[in-house]
């Protein structure tokens, strides 16, 4: 069961020193947040959140910074009520606006409670309107990370374990964690010194959590022989994160080379050395918002890329997207289930939803499609059936959209969903290839103008 621990104060004498705790804070902060910035402290009612309340409020007017907190409430122990109570009391006493979120914690692909509640918490935190979610993870949590990473086997970018700062994914809210290089114990003297009480969450002690039993049966073990281990491992965690900023230097240096509108050029990925190509690819996925690549996948994938030929024709899927190469270029292009739509019946729109994208009209002169061409005959729509043939060159003959398509290097895959335009039975117009030249506008004359836009590619 869960419980508050509120320790005895300790002897104030002194009290009027400089503490180091909240200089190192007051550091932080000066270095990255500026005045005015609005704060918000992920408070779970913990030790380590509690300390950081008290100091940010500490600090908050010399700054010049908002102070808020929010309180994710999982529901997973029968004591998440009672947190939600102390963490509210604990605000009130401070004078800080504290929001209260529930949370469901669904278990999805194969992840287990921890990275299921830490997600629902993630995404909280995604849709607030401070500036900065300020998070208690410290010094002993950083080696943990780190640890356990390495015993997962994740590369270098995982090693780095957690840094000071980062933006959260698909949101303006920035990740700030102070207390980084502060251990546990230093902060537990702070809460001592101060009189704080805290919660105990029960779950910190079960053995079938990972970290918990790399902290209570692994760790004291090193500590006994490694004392320093802590901030060891957290200064290793920091030599990590820069090869990992090199390392994403190194491959922006290479796509300058390798990558253009057409995607990754395998030619180029080819003549890299092997590990630079591993790390470009990884990249390169990682710029088309794809998670990180177990190291065998990655490696068999880079082998199929730089054995295929320039013609050859490789799909795979990931995730959302469909990773394809064509014309000796891999690009990822958003899986669409479907034709959203075969034929429709344009009546006079200026704008139509249409195979997965939208098409614009607009009115032009001299250009487009001649509207005196239109006569009354029905306006339509359709995707390829296969077998269309089409003159936007006067100057040369009826050719088959097949070849039109490879001249206009549309891919294979879009040329499925091109929008065609009918004027009762006659094609007269192709997106990405142009108007038949039996329909034309004539110098002078309106015409009707298309603008497609893909919607899925």
């Amino acid at each position: 069961m869960g419980s508050t621990r509120k320790p005895g104060r300790a002897d104030a004498g002194g009290g009027e020193r400089q503490e180091p705790l909240l200089e190192q804070v007051r550091h932080i902060l000066e270095e990255r947040v500026g005045p005015e910035a609005r704060l918000c402290v992920g408070l779970s009612g913990g030790l380590d959140s509690v300390v950081l309340l008290h100091l940010l409020h500490r600090l908050r007017s010399g700054l010049g910074f908002a102070l808020s907190a929010v309180h994710v409430h999982h529901g997973l122990s029968a004591r998440a009520d009672a947190w939600a109570d102390f963490c509210a009391a604990s605000c009130h006493a401070l004078e800080v606006p504290l929001r209260v979120e529930r949370v469901r914690v669904e278990r999805d692909g194969g992840h287990g409670l921890e990275a299921a509640a830490r997600q629902a918490r993630y995404r909280v935190y995604a849709g607030l309107a401070e500036d900065y979610v300020v998070l208690a993870h410290q010094q002993d949590d950083q080696a943990e990370t780190l640890l356990l990473n390495l015993l997962r086997g994740t590369g270098v970018s995982g090693m780095a374990a957690m840094p000071v700062e980062r933006m959260l994914p698909d949101s303006r809210v920035r990740l700030l964690r102070p207390l980084l290089q502060a251990p546990r114990a230093e902060i537990e003297r702070y809460a001592r010194k101060h009189g704080l009480a805290w919660v105990e969450d029960e779950s910190n002690q079960d053995p079938v959590f990972a970290r918990n039993h790399l902290r209570h049966a692994v760790l004291p073990a090193i500590e006994a022989r490694f004392p320093t281990y802590r901030g060891n491992l957290t200064r290793a965690a920091r030599h990590f994160a820069d090869c990992a900023m090199l390392l994403s230097d190194l491959a922006r240096l290479d796509a300058t080379q390798a990558i253009a509108a057409g995607g990754l050029d395998l030619a180029v990925l080819s003549r890299l050395p092997r590990a630079r190509a591993k790390n470009l690819l990884r990249w390169y996925l990682s710029e088309l918002g794809l998670p990180a690549w177990p190291e065998k996948r990655l490696q068999a994938v880079l082998d199929q890329l730089i054995e295929a030929g320039p013609d050859n024709r490789i799909e795979m899927r990931a995730g959302d997207l469909n990773l394809r190469v064509w014309r000796g270029r891999l690009q990822g292009v958003p899986a669409v289930a479907g034709r959203t739509a075969t034929s429709a019946v344009w009546q006079g729109e200026e704008a139509l939803s249409f195979a997965g994208g939208r098409l614009v009209f607009s009115r032009g002169i001299g250009e487009g499609i001649g509207l005196a061409r239109l006569g009354s005959e029905a306006v339509t729509l359709r995707t390829r059936r296969g077998g269309e043939h089409l003159r936007p060159d006067c100057k040369r003959p009826r050719r088959a959209l097949k070849q039109l398509c490879q001249e206009h290097a549309i891919p294979p895959w879009e040329r499925e969903r091109l929008p065609m335009l009918y004027v009762g039975t006659e094609l007269a117009w192709v997106a990405g290839l142009g108007t038949d030249c039996a329909f034309q506008a004539a110098a002078g004359e309106a015409g009707l103008l298309i603008a497609w836009q893909p919607g899925g590619r």
